[in-house]
């Protein structure tokens, strides 16, 4: 007996463990949302404190009832406006379910921009190709389109209920939001995952006129952060990464899904280009792709960033 639970006990006992931690990761924390609050000193000095609620990679799959409600519980936070960095979708069927769950959120002024899920429905594939994909360099989809025989999703009607509740649209373009006194000039990409972006049509940098100027994409690929960059944007929102999705505890993310390095998966940093800083913001998002639904040591969320003058 001694020398079978010897021999057997260790490897038992890292199954128990790995069992437990899967249990974990699929049962309790991919519903586990939180709600990040963030300041960053973005704004001219003098003027007031904004309060910008982003919302990002939502992959609604019908039945997600408790994702929905806890949606429409953010717009308890009244922010002064909404970014929607893409990848609402994770299937064909959920269109309704987003809106609904967005619903209380586009009676506010917001803006969005796409990712590769809006476009194009998820298909079931081995995860551990996300740790060959890092290592040989390759992201996103055949690296760079979508795979042949994808699923179509429905995103007209995502684009025409946005664009119906007042939402601007920032795919490879410019927009503006008015609030009051206060007037927010956007640039937007379409997603560089799946190589929609066009920097040239909206290149040369911040508008005159605007109050603040903000820079949003879906993936923060290093070829998109280091054109806002240079044109001295002073915030870039992005999604994409799930902030790792499956984190290790103590040491973080294994991957970002795209070429940002992992100590920016989520949260607040730095980025530097041509000789200017801007700050990027990446959600880790509320939720994941339909056939990997689970998160561990990254719970599901939204941000609050709270927009303060720049000090001296």
């Amino acid at each position: 007996m001694d020398d079978m639970r010897a021999r057997y006990g260790v490897p038992l006992g890292i199954t128990a463990v790995g069992a437990a931690g899967l249990a974990y990761a699929v049962g309790f924390e991919v519903r586990s949302f939180r709600l990040r609050r963030i300041t960053v000193p973005v704004l001219p000095r003098g003027m007031r404190p904004l309060r910008v609620l982003q919302v990002s990679d939502i992959h609604m799959v019908s039945g997600q009832r408790k994702k929905q409600r806890w949606l429409q519980s953010l717009a308890g936070l009244r922010p002064d406006f909404v970014v929607n960095t893409g990848d609402n979708l994770s299937d064909p069927e959920g269109v309704p379910e987003v809106l609904d769950a967005l619903g209380p959120l586009m009676k506010f002024p917001g803006a969005y921009v796409f990712g590769s899920n809006d476009y194009y429905g998820p298909k079931l594939r081995n995860p551990a190709r996300y740790l060959m994909e890092k290592a040989s360099g390759r992201h996103g989809l055949n690296g760079n389109a979508p795979a042949v025989g994808a699923i179509h999703n429905p995103w007209t009607e995502l684009r025409d209920a946005f664009d119906a509740a007042g939402w601007v649209g920032l795919s490879n373009t410019r927009g503006r939001l008015k609030l009051e006194d206060i007037e927010i000039a956007l640039t937007g990409l379409d997603d560089p995952h799946i190589k929609r972006d066009r920097y040239a049509e909206v290149a040369g940098g911040p508008e005159s006129g605007a109050d603040l100027s903000l820079a949003v994409v879906h993936a923060p690929y290093l070829r998109v952060l280091d054109a806002f960059t240079a044109d001295r944007y002073p915030l870039i929102l992005a999604g994409h990464t799930h902030g790792g999705q499956l984190c290790i505890p103590f040491y973080g993310a294994l991957v970002t899904n795209c070429d940002l390095d992992t100590r920016r998966v989520k949260g607040l940093s730095e980025h530097h280009a041509g000789g200017h800083t801007s700050y990027l913001h990446v959600s880790a998002g509320c939720g994941t792709n339909r056939y990997t639904p689970v998160r561990f040591a990254c719970p599901p969320e939204a941000t609050l960033l709270t927009l303060t003058p720049q000090t001296p």
